[in-house]
């Protein structure tokens, strides 16, 4: 499955995306500063050129131990700027032709993760759902313990948070991220039929909208979308084209179904949707 997939990426990739394969040469690891949780695509670019200048060296250190670097692998280890950017336009180029053309199937397959995953949890606890994302772990009085690992290590969060984060381009077992004073991250494969590419499964959302309009109603489903951001009652009743009563009985149900929540001030009461609601919503 993934032969011939990496087969076409590698043909598509344009020249300036090269200096990539010198960050990940074959055989050895690539650099953990490569490794950030952005919620954008700048977001990311931006965290990777925040790294601290010590750990940048010792990766490329770590990498090129054996073998002599590239010039501009040389230059990226003395914080030279042209480096910089040399690695930001080749990873700006890899992802316009490995990811952009599939993003919204990628974000469709992490819905159906998601929900996948927080079913698992509110039906069997959330040690079920992590066990069950890495196979030969379990969770021990607060401890997340990984037997299985080379070598066998404890993952203690002490309040630092955990990250899943679903991957539908790495076939192989999955990672864990635990840097000090960082959230936890466990990568994992996922997802049947993958990796996804272009025209693959997606539909837009058309399909999907459809049948929740189908389930929720029309108004209510928009309801659900425009509070995306805060609304008054009067401000939702005006958007959907109803009165103030019809409004508030939209409110009223997506509350009681936990897909919104509903705040008062004083005179004035302000709704908005919860993170189901906005699971649900898809957006």
């Amino acid at each position: 499955l993934f032969a011939p997939w990496r087969g076409r990426v590698l043909r598509s990739l344009p020249a300036s995306a090269g200096p990539l394969a010198d960050l990940a040469p074959a055989g050895s690891r690539p650099p953990s500063f490569l490794d950030v949780l952005g919620d954008a695509v700048t977001d990311a670019f931006e965290e990777i050129r925040a790294t601290r200048p010590g750990l940048v060296r010792a990766e490329l250190e770590r990498v090129y131990a054996a073998a002599p670097a590239p010039r501009w692998i040389r230059g990226l280890h003395a914080g030279d700027e042209t480096a910089w950017r040399t690695l930001h336009r080749a990873q700006q180029a890899a992802y316009e032709t490995v990811l952009a053309p599939v993003w919204s199937v990628v974000q469709d397959l992490h819905r159906e993760e998601f929900s996948r995953y927080a079913l698992t949890v509110a039906e069997h606890g959330a040690a079920a759902g992590l066990t069950g994302l890495a196979p030969g772990s379990r969770l021990h009085e607060g401890v997340w313990e990984w037997p299985g690992a080379a070598p066998a290590r404890e993952v203690r969060l002490d309040g630092r948070g955990l990250v899943v984060l679903p991957t539908f381009h790495h076939p192989a077992g999955p990672l864990l991220q635990d840097a000090p004073g960082r959230p936890v991250v466990l990568t994992y494969p996922a997802g049947p039929g993958l990796p996804p590419t272009a025209g693959g499964t997606g539909d837009g959302g058309g399909a999907s909208a459809v049948a929740l309009a189908a389930v929720l109603g029309r108004t209510r489903l928009d309801a659900l979308r425009l509070l995306a951001e805060p609304h008054t009652t009067t401000a939702l009743a005006r958007a959907l084209g109803v009165s103030n009563a019809t409004a508030s009985a939209h409110a009223a149900a997506l509350r009681s179904a936990g897909m919104a929540t509903t705040l008062r001030t004083g005179r004035s009461v302000t709704h908005q949707r919860t993170a189901l609601g906005t699971l649900v919503a898809g957006a």
